[in-house]
């Protein structure tokens, strides 16, 4: 067990609740209108934490061979940098997990359609790819879109728009137009915990040339973008719920305000390292956020 723990340190299991959220989201959705099969929930799943600690193990790799992970760095000390793992080993995991994400995404778009070559299932098969591709090039590569600022627009796209419409997709077969609020809202959230990670770091990653959001607007913006998120995804729960109201238990996911509350006053009373334990206390939130927006549709 203990040779096991660099590599489960480096899944970065305190992410992984964000992954699966907008699996859920989308999958209740499918549910309340009678459409769901628990081998394709459970391959949705299984694909997209493969894609969550693939991205994961290419940051870590990406920041070691950046520079980004020192003894400056906030977070949490990382494999590598503790010298517990091996670039050459990040290489062997990171092949190892592209692998296991093809193949799960691809058994996952033959077990939904039954036809791997049908224009729906390379719909799929190519929005995977890209998914792969936009796990790696976060901080891999000579010109990553992580360093650039450009990371919350991919969080907001593949963790929100791509993930929930996806599993919906998966289920039904088809695309709501009424899915696209609630994945919006899910996306915001999913920027707001990367957000999170980057007010934390804003220090070290402007002294590494990391230009992420907050480093270009500095942090008293940043604070000020996060918020904009939360309630942008709050607003959009209430935007959804007025317009397909169907019972109280639409109402449902407002009994989280109270945690994005709280979770607010830290962000703007705290700066460095005390922000780090926020990331799992919104990536939880954000969950819960989720299943019961899910659930309130039953």
């Amino acid at each position: 067990m203990k040779k096991l723990q660099p590599y489960i340190r480096s899944f970065r299991l305190r992410t992984l609740p964000l992954s699966v959220s907008g699996i859920l989201l989308g999958t209740l959705f499918a549910y309340s209108e009678g459409k769901y099969d628990n081998r394709i929930f459970l391959l949705a799943i299984t694909t997209t934490l493969c894609l969550q600690i693939l991205s994961n193990l290419a940051n870590e790799l990406g920041d070691a061979l950046k520079g980004t992970d020192n003894n400056n760095r906030l977070g949490p000390t990382r494999s590598i940098q503790a010298g517990l793992l091996t670039q050459n080993d990040f290489r062997h995991l990171i092949a190892g997990f592209v692998i296991l994400s093809l193949l799960s995404g691809t058994s996952l778009v033959v077990l939904s359609f039954r036809n791997l070559f049908c224009y729906k299932s390379l719909l799929l098969l190519l929005t995977g790819g890209a998914a792969i591709l936009a796990a790696l090039k976060y901080t891999l590569g000579k010109n990553p879109y992580g360093y650039r600022g450009l990371g919350d627009l991919f969080v907001f796209l593949f963790f929100g728009l791509l993930s929930t419409l996806g599993a919906y997709f998966l289920m039904t077969h088809t695309l709501s137009t009424t899915l696209l609020l609630p994945a919006c809202s899910l996306g915001l959230l999913c920027a707001a915990v990367l957000n999170v990670n980057n007010i934390r770091d804003i220090e070290n990653d402007k002294i590494c040339g990391k230009y992420t959001l907050p480093v270009k607007i500095g942090e008293k913006n940043a604070c000020i973008y996060h918020t904009c998120l939360i309630t942008g995804a709050l607003s959009g729960n209430i935007i959804y719920t007025a317009l397909t109201y169907n019972g109280i238990s639409a109402f449902l996911p407002l009994l989280t305000l109270p945690l994005f509350l709280i979770h607010l006053r830290i962000m703007w009373t705290n700066s460095g390292k005390k922000l780090d334990s926020q990331l799992k206390f919104l990536s939880l939130t954000t969950l819960a956020f989720s299943l019961l927006w899910g659930i309130g549709q039953h």
